[in-house]
């Protein structure tokens, strides 16, 4: 692998840097979005039976609040329960919108890399191109590096793309992830608020 690296040449150290921090966003988000952590089962259910037999006290409301993210739109809903539908709804929306920005932290950096690994490559190859050219003398070409030229300008070429093909499949399915989320923590949130001014069973 050093020997790889090497005939790379110096290009391919920004392509390094760039899949350490790719392969970190990853693992981050793949942790941070599983649906027990952001959307948990019976959530809902728990809060209505909760708000039912006891109100909602500040202490329930702050345990809510830091439970999750669906707990935090719900959370906002149950701080302005004594206020009108249309209050307790524009509380639940902007709850739901900061709870939104939250799971999509990271998800740009990620589709930023996918796109710029393979200008990075790219930029390798330029930098492989001109040491081939430059090889070139009046008395003909230098082999030794004419072949380090094209090592350079392919290792950086095959690297980019390996970076950006996993980073780019990875975006788009956090990116989904999060728009499933977004929607589901919507429609439970319009439940709660209709459940409790008594508009649903």
């Amino acid at each position: 692998m050093f020997a790889i690296i090497q005939a790379a040449g110096w290009p391919i150290y920004f392509l390094l840097l760039t899949s350490v921090i790719a392969v970190a966003l990853i693992i981050e988000r793949a942790v941070a979005l599983r649906r027990a952590k952001i959307v948990p089962s019976g959530l809902l259910a728990t809060v209505v039976t909760d708000f039912r037999q006891r109100g909602a006290s500040d202490d329930g409301i702050k345990r809510l609040n830091a439970h999750s993210p669906l707990g935090h739109v719900f959370a906002a809903g149950l701080k302005n329960v004594k206020n009108s539908r249309e209050v307790m709804r524009e509380a639940v929306e902007e709850a739901g919108r900061a709870a939104a920005h939250d799971l999509e932290r990271f998800l740009n950096t990620l589709g930023t890399i996918a796109s710029i690994s393979p200008l990075m490559g790219l930029f390798g190859t330029v930098v492989g191109m001109i040491e081939i050219f430059g090889s070139a003398t009046g008395a003909g070409n230098n082999p030794q590096q004419l072949a380090h030229g094209i090592s350079v300008a392919l290792y950086n070429t095959g690297f980019g793309l390996i970076i950006a093909i996993p980073a780019m499949i990875f975006y788009r399915h956090f990116r989904a992830k999060v728009d499933g989320f977004v929607v589901e923590m919507e429609l439970q949130a319009v439940k709660l608020v209709e459940l409790i001014h008594g508009e649903r069973e």
